[in-house]
């Protein structure tokens, strides 16, 4: 959950974000409500006398991202059907600015740029946000991917309004449900990484805890997420971790046609296991990324199995 942000000019520098997120310093309100005017009936000052947005109201959390997609990453059209998940830009941003210094971490210091990078989306959701900001940012190129005919809809409308996205960013449809990877990657397919957002929680009445346990702190008697999401958004059979055990097994398959697989991990207590099942998977190179926005930490575990002529290789035909 984001903190309440200080006025303009006033607000501490957050310099737990990521060295070039752009979300650092406090919101420009007025920067913000001239790019996006209907964001302007949501901004007041708040309890403790700063302005702000009400963070409990999911209307104003999604102007709030529509304004801040289009005055900082150059989106000029954004939106989400009613309950699905509306993703706090700030955090999201990291994920792919630690990309790219994971990628830089293979390539010599140097963040591979351009349309000739190419990620992919494992479950991009109705806000296909990790495409949208990476392309800003990178200039990568995408293939996303999704289960829910809804949120394909709206990935393409997303799309279709934004010219030129449809170009760098492509939406592919996992008809099968028990799979990850199979069915969506072709034989030729080449990606120099993967990002995941999975399921977080185990079952439906874990979610509901979880939203409940925020909207009290949020001081709402309204137990509905803030940032929205449907079920399969939020939670899947196992939970998280299954979910990334089941990732890990499925892509050995794909060892040659991903440079390095990543995926978001909430439950800190989960990555020593993971990580040991990695190992037992073969993976030749294993890392934990740990991120903070706020008093949240997150992270990501990212892992490969190319060996270091494999990676050499792979610099030298796309990096390159």
């Amino acid at each position: 959950m984001q903190k309440p942000i200080q006025k303009p000019g006033r607000g501490a520098e957050k310099t737990n974000l990521h060295t070039r997120n752009l979300h650092r310093n406090a919101y420009d309100f007025e920067r913000l409500t001239a790019a996006f005017p209907s964001l302007k009936p949501h901004v007041r000052p708040n309890a403790f006398g700063t302005i702000s947005i009400d963070f409990a109201d999911p209307n104003a959390v999604k102007c709030l991202n529509q304004a801040l997609l289009k005055e900082y990453y150059k989106v000029q059209f954004w939106d989400i059907p009613t309950g699905y998940l509306c993703p706090p830009i700030p955090g999201r941003s990291d994920y792919m600015h630690y990309v790219a210094d994971l990628l830089a971490g293979s390539n010599g210091g140097k963040i591979p740029l351009g349309s000739a990078i190419k990620g992919l989306d494992i479950g991009a959701g109705a806000n296909l946000i990790y495409p949208l900001l990476a392309n800003s940012l990178y200039k990568w190129s995408f293939v996303a991917t999704e289960t829910d005919p809804v949120a394909i809809t709206n990935m393409q409308q997303i799309l279709a309004k934004n010219p030129g996205l449809d170009q760098a960013i492509s939406v592919r449809t996992q008809t099968q449900k028990q799979f990850i990877f199979q069915g969506i990657l072709q034989p030729n397919d080449l990606f120099d990484f993967s990002v995941c957002n999975p399921p977080f929680h185990g079952s439906a009445e874990e979610a509901f805890e979880q939203s409940s346990r925020k909207m009290r702190n949020l001081k709402t008697k309204n137990p509905v997420l803030n940032f929205g999401g449907l079920s399969h958004e939020l939670w899947c059979e196992g939970g998280e971790k299954l979910f990334v055990k089941r990732m890990i097994l499925e892509s050995k398959n794909y060892g040659s046609s991903c440079f390095w697989f990543t995926t978001l991990i909430s439950k800190g207590s989960s990555i020593d296991e993971l990580g040991a099942f990695l190992k037992e998977a073969g993976v030749q190179d294993l890392k934990m990324v740990q991120m903070s926005q706020g008093q949240k930490v997150s992270r990501f575990i990212a892992w490969t199995f190319l060996n270091k002529p494999q990676q050499k290789e792979w610099r030298k035909q796309r990096w390159a």
